[in-house]
């Protein structure tokens, strides 16, 4: 595959030394895995996902919003890391190998680039592998599978476990949102991939790093409201554009 790409950007990369990068559900997408938005099938069809990703649907119905998220942990285990999450993991190896620094945020929370191999990952909405007590806030390391949703085994909790997934009215993980930050202001070259650039606040991530003179990179199918201020805005599937670009500069 031969995609035109900018020299100018090839010369940048080549040459970074501090590297951020936020991945959203358009990078999923191409492994299979559907957007958060996307029609919900079978018995799940009546619902809106915003009706099931909240503290107060876990209150009235804890057992249909661990099911929805048991249904989405399946979906999950039946995809892998694609091209572009294989890409990034190349990109962090060339680019740390030489001293220099890279950060990957995501907003996605199915663990593929983990699964692909990158390293310095800081996952902003969570994790849906990963399960937590409601009450406790613990990460559970095991559970009795017959519980629908099943209880916190630490000594004298009895919580309620849940998916570790920042739901609608929650806050970030503060750890993971302050070296997002961090990272923006000051890396070389920040990279938008398969995100819609609306939520926040990651959207404000790109933002923060252009005030810090990086350049920006958008890649994504379709026109985003970053697609004006990006320095260079490459439209396609990162699938293919990542590959493309490694291999142009690193062979």
């Amino acid at each position: 595959m031969n995609i035109p790409l900018p020299v100018a950007l090839i010369q940048a990369l080549s040459e970074a030394r501090a590297v951020a990068v936020l991945t959203g559900a358009g990078v999923s997408a191409e492994s299979g895995v559907p957007t958060f938005r996307e029609a919900q099938t079978g018995l799940w069809a009546e619902y809106r996902p915003e009706d099931l990703a909240t503290p107060e649907a876990f209150h009235q119905n804890p057992q249909r919003v661990w099911e929805w998220y048991q249904w989405r942990r399946d979906l999950v285990a039946k995809v892998g890391p694609n091209p572009g999450h294989d890409a990034l993991v190349e990109m962090e190896a060339h680019i740390t190998a030489r001293g220099g620094a890279f950060t990957l945020l995501t907003q996605n929370v199915d663990g593929l680039h983990h699964q692909a191999g990158s390293q310095h990952i800081y996952e902003l909405h969570g994790n849906i592998q990963r399960i937590k007590c409601a009450q406790c806030g613990i990460e559970a390391q095991g559970w009795t599978a017959d519980e629908s949703p099943p209880r916190c085994q630490q000594l004298g909790c009895n919580g309620l476990l849940r998916p570790d997934v920042v739901w609608f009215g929650e806050s970030l993980p503060q750890r993971a949102l302050q070296a997002a930050i961090e990272a923006a202001h000051a890396c070389e070259i920040f990279f938008s991939i398969g995100t819609s650039a609306l939520v926040q606040p990651a959207a404000s991530l790109p933002l923060m790093a252009l005030e810090s003179d990086a350049l920006l990179v958008e890649i994504n199918p379709q026109p985003t409201p970053l697609t004006p201020r990006a320095d260079f805005a490459l439209q396609g599937a990162s699938g293919e554009i990542l590959p493309e670009l490694v291999e142009r500069i690193w062979g």
